[in-house]
C-alpha cells in the first residue's frame, strides 16, 4: 500500500461542527503529503488555505421544473464517482450520514470493483435526530451500515448510533474525538474588551457597559441550539452585571433570536456578528462561552471546544457528549434546559477575575492535552490503512 493516499472528504459547506471538522481534516492530511479532493455544494466556511495537494469538487445540483426538491443525494453520488474515476481515489470519507452515506454507497454500486473504500463520520442528528427518524431510518442504517468503515466523535455517539440505528459491530463503530487547531485558537497575550466597542456602536450600546463581561456564542442557529436559553441567560446575569452577548454564525433561529431579544428589551447588549471567518480575534477576548444545545443534539461540540482552545471557559447543559470535552475545571456542566443554574454558574466565575483567569488556562491546557489535531491526524491516518487493508463490503443483506 502506498504512504500517499487519494482521499475523496465528502462534507456540508456549513459553519456547524461536521464541516469544519471534515475541512480541518482535509487541510491537515494535504498538509501530510496525501492527495486530498474535498467534496462539497459550495467552499467550506472557513477559507482553504492555498495547498497544491488539496482539489476542491463542487457538488452542481440539476434545478428542473419537474424536482420538487433538488436532487441533492444523486448530485453527491455523480460527484464521488467522476472525482474517483479521475484521480483514482483510495477512499471516500463521508461526513454527516444523511444522505452522504446513501451517495457513497450508490457510487459504490456505479463503479463497481474500480470503487474505493467508504468511510462514514457521524456527527450527531444525523443519528439522533433525521438519521432515526422514521422517514429515513432505513435508508440510514442500511448505508452506514454499508460502509466499510465507521467513526464517531465520542462514546456518547456509538452508543447511541448501536441504539437508534440498530448498528451491530461490523464494521466496529471507531471512536476518533473530534480536534482543533489549537495554535489558531489559542488565548490572548492580553484579554482586552475594548475589541468588541465597535461592534456594539451600532447597536447604541451603552458606554457604561464597556467594563463588563462578554458572553460568546457560534453556532448555525438550528433549533437545536435553543438559541432563545442565550438570551434568557444574558437577561439574569444582566440582574446583577452589565455583560453583553456575541452570536457569531447564521440559520434558521436567527430571526427568533433577535425577536426574543427585542422581547426583552435586549438590543444594545447583543451583537448579532453573523458569519465570520475571523471570529477567533473576538473568541479569545471573550468571558465565557454558552453553549444550551438540546439534551440530545450535542455529540460533542466543535465549538465549545475552539473556546477552550482560545482559554474561553464553557458554560453548557450536561447532555450527550459534552461531559467527554468540559471537564469541571475548564468550564461548568448544569442540568438540561435550567437557564437560572446556568446563569448562575457564568456569574460565579465572570464575577471573579481570579477565577476567571483559572478557569480560561485549564481550559486551553485540556484542549491542548487531549484534543490537538496532529494526534487525531495520526488517528484517522492510521484508521484509514486498517480498513484499506481488510476485505472490502460490497454489498449486505
Amino acid at each position: 500500500m502506498s504512504s500517499t493516499l487519494s482521499i475523496g472528504i465528502v462534507c456540508y459547506p456549513s459553519l456547524g461542527g461536521s464541516g469544519v471538522v471534515a475541512a480541518e481534516l482535509a487541510v491537515g492530511l494535504a498538509r501530510r503529503g496525501h492527495r486530498v479532493h474535498l467534496i462539497a455544494s459550495a467552499p467550506p466556511s472557513r477559507a482553504l488555505p492555498a495547498c497544491e495537494r488539496l482539489l476542491f469538487h463542487k457538488v452542481s445540483v440539476a434545478d428542473y421544473p419537474l424536482f420538487e426538491h433538488p436532487p441533492y443525494t444523486l448530485a453527491v453520488a455523480s460527484t464521488i464517482v467522476g472525482v474517483a474515476n479521475d484521480h483514482r481515489l483510495d477512499l471516500v470519507h463521508v461526513h454527516y450520514a444523511v444522505p452522504h452515506a446513501a451517495s457513497a454507497y450508490l457510487a459504490r454500486q456505479v463503479l463497481g470493483r474500480a470503487a474505493p473504500r467508504f468511510v462514514t463520520t457521524l456527527h450527531g442528528t444525523d443519528v439522533t435526530g433525521v438519521g432515526s427518524d422514521t422517514s429515513s431510518q432505513s435508508m440510514t442504517r442500511f448505508t452506514v451500515a454499508a460502509s466499510d468503515g465507521i467513526t464517531v466523535p465520542s462514546e456518547f455517539l456509538r452508543r447511541e448510533a448501536h441504539r437508534l440505528l440498530g448498528l451491530s459491530d461490523d464494521p466496529p463503530i471507531e471512536v476518533i474525538p473530534n480536534f482543533v487547531d489549537t495554535d489558531h485558537f489559542a488565548p490572548a497575550d492580553r484579554r482586552d474588551r475594548t475589541r468588541f466597542d465597535e461592534l456594539f456602536a451600532a447597536g447604541a450600546g451603552e458606554a457604561t457597559e464597556r467594563d463588563g463581561p462578554i458572553l460568546f456564542h457560534v453556532s448555525n442557529f438550528r433549533v437545536v441550539k435553543r438559541v432563545a436559553d442565550l438570551i434568557e441567560v444574558l437577561a439574569r446575569v444582566r440582574r446583577h452585571i452589565p455583560a453583553r452577548l456575541v452570536l457569531v454564525g447564521d440559520g434558521p433561529q436567527r430571526t427568533h433570536a433577535a425577536q426574543c431579544v427585542r422581547e426583552l428589551g435586549l438590543a444594545k447588549s447583543v451583537c448579532f456578528l453573523g458569519k465570520r471567518a475571523d471570529f477567533v480575534e473576538y473568541l479569545k477576548h471573550a468571558d465565557a462561552f454558552l453553549l444550551p444545545s438540546e439534551s440530545e443534539s450535542e455529540s460533542f461540540g466543535v465549538a465549545g471546544l475552539e473556546a477552550l482552545s482560545a482559554g474561553v471557559p464553557v458554560f453548557a447543559y450536561r447532555v450527550g457528549g459534552l461531559p467527554e470535552v468540559v471537564t469541571d475545571s475548564a468550564g461548568r456542566l448544569v442540568e438540561p434546559f435550567d437557564v437560572d443554574a446556568l446563569a448562575h454558574a457564568v456569574l460565579d466565575v465572570v464575577t471573579d477575575a481570579e477565577k476567571r483567569k483559572t478557569f480560561g488556562d485549564a481550559a486551553r491546557a485540556l484542549a491542548v492535552a487531549h484534543f490537538r489535531r496532529e494526534p487525531a491526524l495520526d488517528h484517522y491516518e492510521a484508521y484509514y490503512r486498517r480498513v484499506l487493508a481488510g476485505a472490502p463490503r460490497r454489498d449486505i443483506r
